[in-house]
């Protein structure tokens, strides 16, 4: 009993990295390795927790948004938050989904779900246009960290 409310208990903690903003799975898969965990398996709840505040994002990033300029205190970190993702996001203005999904698949940080949300609300990309990129650009990223994960375990 002990040993699988452990195994829930790491299942639970990747997903809730993978769901973070800034760690995303770029975090939760080697946090997953690392606590004993099949790269595999790591790297499928990795991609699941990474997806789950998507459609969340998607709905109400830009009233959260459009709150936090209006206030004094946060208006400085929206404006700051939404120039950078405009500049940064120059390839989704261009190429719209595809550069979506490329700039949600390249596993750096600030290059995750959280910003490619934000980014396709700011380039105006239609929700049913833009769950699919991010999820598909999600899941390149989890592959290319199962990749290195493999590999350092592997070492």
């Amino acid at each position: 009993m002990g040993k699988l409310l452990e195994s829930i208990t790491n299942e639970l903690v990747v997903l809730f990295i993978a769901a973070l903003p800034l760690i995303e799975l770029r975090g939760a898969i080697p946090i997953g390795v690392s606590m004993g965990m099949n790269p595999v398996h790591a790297t499928i709840l990795g991609v699941l927790g990474g997806l789950i505040p998507v459609p969340f994002l998607l709905f109400f990033l830009e009233p959260v948004f459009m709150y936090l300029k209006s206030t004094k205190l946060f208006k400085g970190f929206a404006d700051k938050t939404i120039k950078r993702t405009m500049k940064k996001g120059r390839n989704i203005k261009k190429y719209s989904i595809i550069g979506l999904v490329i700039y949600v698949a390249i596993p750096l940080p600030g290059t995750g779900v959280w910003t490619g949300s934000l980014a396709a609300i700011l380039f105006n990309i239609p929700i049913k246009y833009a769950l699919p990129a991010i999820a598909l650009g999600n899941s390149i990223a989890g592959i290319i960290i199962f990749i290195l994960s493999y590999i350092v375990v592997n070492i």
